[in-house]
């Protein structure tokens, strides 16, 4: 099943050459939104050196994405495009040791792709992914092996961190 992912009311455009992604507690039920004035809700910092005009689009909470059985399908939080390239973003706000985030975070990128690529992924040929977690949380174990296999599976470059560099 194809998805829409340009719904005009997920979506809007900025050219700033810094700005924040933000998100509300998941039980706010609220989709992730663009901040480019408080700096202090930034979950992820977007450096937009060039001033590209960035379409931000809100996905989780607002793009519908269905199992076969009509329940609702665990997604990433919003997508960023400028250009030829798609940025997918998870956004967190956690401190938890481990990876059990992380790896909550791959699974709800990787159904967003599954779902973009069947629509509209032929337009981009820059592909990324980035989970951000504004907390900073330690490693126990590097996250190079799964960022590999991401790629190797996904076509899209996975990225583990707060800051999203445009180029």
């Amino acid at each position: 099943m194809n998805i829409d992912f340009n719904v005009s009311q997920c979506q809007c455009q900025t050219d700033k050459a810094r700005f924040g992604l933000c998100d509300t507690p998941s039980h706010a039920k609220t989709p992730a939104y663009l901040d480019e004035v408080d700096a202090s809700n930034w979950i992820a910092i977007v450096d937009n050196k060039m001033k590209y005009l960035v379409t931000f689009t809100a996905i989780d909470h607002c793009i519908d994405m269905k199992r076969q059985n009509g329940k609702m399908l665990e997604r990433c939080d919003c997508m960023l495009t400028y250009c030829s390239t798609v940025i997918l973003v998870e956004l967190k706000k956690q401190r938890k040791k481990g990876n059990a985030w992380v790896k909550k975070a791959d699974s709800q990128l990787r159904n967003t792709i599954k779902y973009f690529e069947r629509s509209q992924s032929n337009l981009y040929t820059e592909k990324r992914a980035y989970i951000a977690n504004s907390e900073k949380p330690m490693f126990k174990d590097s996250q190079m092996e799964r960022m590999k296999r991401f790629y190797e599976e996904t076509g899209y470059i996975l990225k583990i961190k707060a800051e999203i560099e445009l180029s």
